[in-house]
C-alpha cells in the first residue's frame, strides 16, 4: 500500500504541478495585457508630478494610454469570448437515478472504496469507451440538485465538491455485454479520475483550456461582414496562441491525472480487471462489426435497429460458437450481466440506439413514417427484403436509360419484366469487346505504386453513409431520365459530401468470414492502393465498358436520391436532442446537429462497388422469387441469403468474375444449380 501510495501521489503531483504551469500561461498573458497599461499609468503619474514633461512626453503619453485602451478592449473581448463560449458536450442518454438505482449504488460504493468524490451523475454513450466529462460550465445548465441520496459522500470535502463533481460517461456495449464484476472493475480507474479533478488547481487548468478550445470554435465560423471577420479572426488566433502554449502542459496534467488513477484503482478488483480488460477489445470488435454490417444498412433502408446493445451480446455469442478460442467466454453468460442494474433496460437500449443512428448516420432525433424501429426478428423482411428488391429496381431503371432491351428478341410472353436474364446478357462481353484497361505497370513501376488487382466483394465492408440505399418513396420520385450513364466519366461518384473517415479494422477471425463470403448489397468494402486511399481514374479500372457505364449510372442514381434525401431532411426542424425517450434523455443539446453525422462510419464506395453490390441483389431477388431463398441475418456479416435454411456463401466470387471479365458462365452454373430460373421476373419494390 506503501507503493501504491506513493504512485497516487506522485502521479498527483505531477498534474498539479503541470496545472500550475498553465496557469501562469494564463498569468503571462494577462500581465502582457495589463503591460500597456501599467506605462500608460506611470507615464501619467509623472506627468501629474511634473517630472515627466515636455511634447515628447506627452506625446507619448496619448500614444501609450491610446495602445492600452486598445489593449484592454481587445483584453476583455477574448476574455469575454472565452468565458462565455460553450464546451462541446458529448451526445449522451442521461440516466436517472431512479431509472438505475443499483448501478448508482455500485458507482457511490467505488467511489468510497477509492476515497474519491463521487460522479455527479451517470450517462450511456454508444461507443465501446468510458471517461469523466465535467459539464459544470454555466451554459450546460444549473447542476443538479442534491439531496441526503447523493452519490457524494455526505461528509467532508467530497460533498463540498459535489456540485462540481464531473459525469461518469459508460459505454452501453460494457453494459449489455460484461458482467457486473468487470463493469465494476472497468469503471474503477475512471471514478478514481475524480480525486485529481476535485483538486482547485487541476480544475482551473481544466477550464482554462477548455474555454480556449471553446473559443476557437465558437472564432471558427464566418462573420457577416470585413469587421466581424477581423474580429473573429482576431480572437481566434489569441485563443490558438495560448493554446499552443499550454499543449504541452496540458498533456502531461493529464498523464499525471490518469497515472494517478490508475495507480488508485489498482487496490480494487486489481485481478478482475485483467480478464475485464480483455472484454473491452471483444466487445468493441462486436460493437464495430454490429454498427457496420448490420445496423448501416438498415439505417440506409430508414430503419433504425432498437436493440443494439442486445445484437452486441448475440454478435459476440456467435463470434464465440465459431470461434475456438472464444469457447471460455460463452461460460461467462450465465453471470449477471451488468445491464441487469438498469430498471428498464429495454428502453435504454432503444435510447441508445436512436443516438448511436444519429451519431453515426445523422439520422433525425425521433422516429417518423421514414424513420422507424425495427426489431431483430423482423430484419430480414423490414432491411434485407427490402434493401436486395430496392437495389434491384435501381438497376432496372438504369439499364432503362441506357437503352437495354427488357427481354430478348423471340422471348416468350411475361418475360419482359424486370428479369436476371436481362442483366446478365447485358453484361456479357464478346469477344470483340475488351475490359476496361487498368493502371500502366510501366507507370506504376516509375511512381513505385502497386497495380490494382481488384477488391474481392465478399470481403469487405466500406460504404458511404451518405450513399445508402432510398426509400421506395425516394424510387417514386427519381427520375430515370437524368441518369448521365452513357458516358461513365460523366457520371459522378458517391455524393461528395459523404464522410471519408475510415472506420477501425474490424474484428475479424478465421471460420466467421471466407474468403469467397457474400458481400451485403448496399455494404462493400473500399479497397486501396495500400496507402488507404485509391484514385479517381481507378474506380472503374478492371470491368468491362459496359460495366463501367452501368457503373456509372447506379453512382449518379445514388448520388441524387442521397441528395434529394439530405434536401428534405434540411426542410424539417428536428427537436433538440435533448428530449426525453422513455426514461432517458439524450443529455444536453450542446452539440451542433447540423453536421451529423458526427462520427460518419466509412468512406464512398466505388463504383465498381456499387455495380456488385446491385449485381448481388437482383441475384439474390431470383433467388428468392424462383427457388425459395429466403433472406436472413448474420450477426458478423449482416444481410446474407438461406438457401434451405443454410448460408450460401459462394455467391460474391461469381459475380465478380461476372464484374471483371463479362463472363456469365459461373454465375449461371451456380444459379443453375440452386434452380434459379433468371428468365423469370423478379417482385421489385
Amino acid at each position: 500500500m506503501t507503493g501504491i501510495g506513493g504512485g497516487v501521489e506522485l502521479g498527483a503531483q505531477a498534474a498539479r504541478s503541470r496545472a500550475l504551469a498553465v496557469l501562469r500561461v494564463r498569468s503571462r498573458a494577462l500581465a502582457v495585457a495589463l503591460l500597456p497599461a501599467a506605462v500608460a499609468v506611470i507615464l501619467l503619474a509623472g506627468g501629474s508630478t511634473g517630472h515627466l514633461v515636455g511634447g515628447g512626453w506627452d506625446a507619448a503619453r496619448w500614444a501609450v494610454s491610446v495602445l492600452a485602451l486598445l489593449v484592454l478592449a481587445a483584453t476583455a473581448a477574448v476574455a469575454l469570448v472565452v468565458a462565455r463560449a460553450r464546451p462541446a458536450v458529448t451526445p449522451t442518454v442521461a440516466v436517472a437515478e431512479e431509472s438505475a438505482p443499483d448501478l448508482y449504488r455500485m458507482v457511490r460504493d467505488l467511489a468510497d472504496r477509492l476515497d474519491v468524490p463521487a460522479p455527479s451523475a451517470i450517462a450511456l454513450t454508444p461507443d465501446c469507451d468510458s471517461w469523466l466529462e465535467d459539464r459544470t460550465h454555466p451554459a450546460h445548465g444549473p447542476p443538479p440538485a442534491r439531496d441526503h441520496d447523493d452519490l457524494s459522500d455526505p461528509v467532508g470535502p467530497a460533498r463540498r465538491r459535489s456540485a462540481a463533481a464531473p459525469v461518469l460517461v459508460i459505454g452501453s456495449p460494457f453494459l449489455w455485454w460484461m458482467r457486473v464484476g468487470e463493469l465494476r472493475a472497468v469503471l474503477a480507474p475512471v471514478v478514481a479520475g475524480t480525486g485529481p479533478a476535485a483538486h482547485p488547481d487541476i480544475a482551473a487548468a481544466r477550464r482554462f483550456i477548455r474555454g480556449l478550445d471553446a473559443a476557437v470554435a465558437a472564432t471558427s465560423t464566418d462573420g457577416r461582414g470585413p469587421l466581424a471577420r477581423a474580429a473573429r479572426g482576431g480572437i481566434g488566433g489569441v485563443s490558438r496562441l495560448l493554446l499552443r502554449g499550454c499543449r504541452v502542459h496540458a498533456a502531461e496534467m493529464e498523464r499525471g491525472v490518469a497515472a494517478a488513477a490508475a495507480e488508485r484503482a489498482q487496490a480494487v478488483d486489481y485481478g478482475l480487471r485483467i480478464v475485464a480488460q480483455e472484454q473491452v477489445g471483444l466487445a468493441y470488435a462486436g460493437w464495430d462489426r454490429l454498427l457496420t454490417r448490420v445496423a448501416l444498412p438498415a439505417w440506409r433502408m430508414g430503419r433504425w435497429p432498437s436493440r443494439l446493445d442486445v445484437g452486441v451480446v448475440a454478435a459476440l455469442t456467435e463470434l464465440s460458437r465459431r470461434d475456438r478460442l472464444a469457447e471460455g467466454f460463452a461460460s461467462r453468460l450465465g453471470e449477471r450481466p451488468a445491464c441487469d442494474l438498469l430498471e428498464e433496460p429495454g428502453l435504454m437500449d432503444e435510447a441508445v440506439s436512436l443516438l448511436a443512428a444519429r451519431l453515426f448516420h445523422g439520422g433525425p432525433a425521433e422516429t417518423g413514417p421514414d424513420w422507424a424501429p425495427v426489431g431483430w426478428e423482423e430484419y430480414p423482411e423490414e432491411v434485407v427484403d427490402r434493401a436486395w428488391r430496392t437495389d434491384a429496381a435501381r438497376l432496372h431503371r438504369v439499364l432503362d436509360t441506357l437503352g437495354v432491351r427488357r427481354a430478348a428478341e423471340g422471348a416468350a410472353p411475361g418475360t419482359d419484366g424486370p428479369t436476371l436474364s436481362r442483366v446478365l446478357d447485358h453484361l456479357t462481353t464478346t469477344p470483340a469487346e475488351a475490359p476496361v484497361p487498368t493502371r500502366d505497370p510501366a507507370a506504376d513501376a516509375d511512381t513505385g505504386a502497386t497495380p490494382d488487382t481488384g477488391a474481392t466483394p465478399g470481403t469487405a465492408h466500406h460504404a458511404a453513409p451518405g450513399t445508402g440505399t432510398a426509400t421506395p418513396d425516394d424510387q417514386a420520385t427519381s427520375d430515370p431520365q437524368a441518369a448521365t450513364a452513357s458516358d461513365p466519366q460523366a457520371a459522378t461518384a458517391p455524393d461528395a459530401q459523404a464522410a471519408t473517415t475510415p472506420d477501425p479494422q474490424p474484428f475479424t477471425t478465421p471460420d466467421d468470414q471466407p474468403a469467397d463470403a457474400p458481400a451485403a448489397p448496399g455494404s462493400a468494402d473500399h479497397s486501396d492502393d495500400g496507402n488507404g486511399t485509391e484514385d479517381d481514374d481507378d474506380d472503374l479500372a478492371g470491368t468491362t465498358p459496359r460495366g463501367a457505364a452501368l457503373a456509372a449510372g447506379l453512382s449518379a442514381q445514388l448520388a441524387r436520391e442521397e441528395a434529394r434525401t439530405q434536401a428534405l431532411a434540411s426542410g424539417t426542424a428536428p427537436p433538440p436532442p435533448g428530449t426525453t425517450t422513455g426514461p432517458a434523455a439524450t443529455g444536453t443539446a450542446l452539440w451542433d446537429d447540423r453536421a451529423l453525422p458526427l462520427l460518419p462510419l466509412q468512406p464512398p464506395r466505388t463504383g465498381r462497388e456499387i455495380l456488385t453490390a446491385h449485381i448481388t441483389a437482383m441475384v439474390c431477388c431470383a433467388a428468392m422469387d424462383t427457388a425459395g431463398a429466403t433472406p436472413g441475418l448474420d450477426w458478423l456479416d449482416g444481410p446474407t441469403l438461406l438457401v434451405d435454411g443454410a448460408r450460401r456463401a459462394d455467391l460474391a466470387l461469381h459475380v465478380r468474375s461476372l464484374v471483371e471479365t463479362g463472363d456469365p458462365a459461373p454465375l449461371r452454373a451456380w444459379l443453375s444449380d440452386l434452380g434459379v430460373r433468371p428468365e423469370k421476373p423478379v417482385r421489385l419494390v
